[in-house]
């Protein structure tokens, strides 16, 4: 198994076409056009068995506003991993990956966890957020319910992660489709 680490402008259609197609069966069909653009422009780590993709994720920059700042947010999209190459250890190193470059340029990490990833998060240190959600939208900031409780952050220890307040209020920038 090998990773490539790269960013979405330096990899080759068909193989951002066959990330996105393991994606659509490690989510049996629930990956949607707008789940797969949020994984797009930023970096990616793809696990690779020779040609076969067995595993994916990406960190993505986004704006989370927490307690009147601008967090600059490494935001983690589209991780999977094949189910026949679960359980090895493989989502743990693409991770690894990503929350070192989390580590060395943002001010915290942030992702929303299916009921499946939140045991794998909490292990590697990611935070439940405990307070309300909510997005900046076209018509103003708009709670998220629905995300309560389903949001992660990875407190680094750059600008701003000193002062999280994990009951506050936090906001994220508007995008298409889920905007968590």
């Amino acid at each position: 198994m090998v990773l490539q680490i790269a960013h979405t402008s330096d990899i080759s259609r068909p193989l951002l076409t066959a990330a996105r197609d393991l994606l659509d069966f490690v989510f049996e069909g629930e990956m949607t056009d707008d789940d797969w653009e949020h994984s797009l422009g930023g970096m990616h780590v793809i696990a690779r068995c020779e040609e076969l993709v067995i595993g994916h994720a990406a960190l993505i920059q986004r704006r989370l506003m927490h307690r009147g700042a601008a967090l600059r947010a490494g935001y983690v999209e589209g991780v999977g991993v094949h189910p026949d190459w679960q359980r090895r250890g493989i989502g743990g190193q693409m991770m690894d990956q990503l929350e070192q470059m989390i580590g060395a340029a943002y001010d915290l990490g942030a992702l929303g966890a299916s009921d499946d990833g939140v045991p794998f998060y909490e292990h590697r240190g990611w935070v439940k957020w405990l307070g309300p959600t909510s997005a900046l939208t076209p018509e103003g900031i708009v709670p998220t319910p629905d995300e309560d409780g389903w949001i992660y952050v990875l407190p680094v220890s750059r600008r701003g992660s000193h002062n999280l307040d994990i009951h506050g209020e936090l906001t994220c920038d508007w995008r298409g489709g889920d905007v968590w």
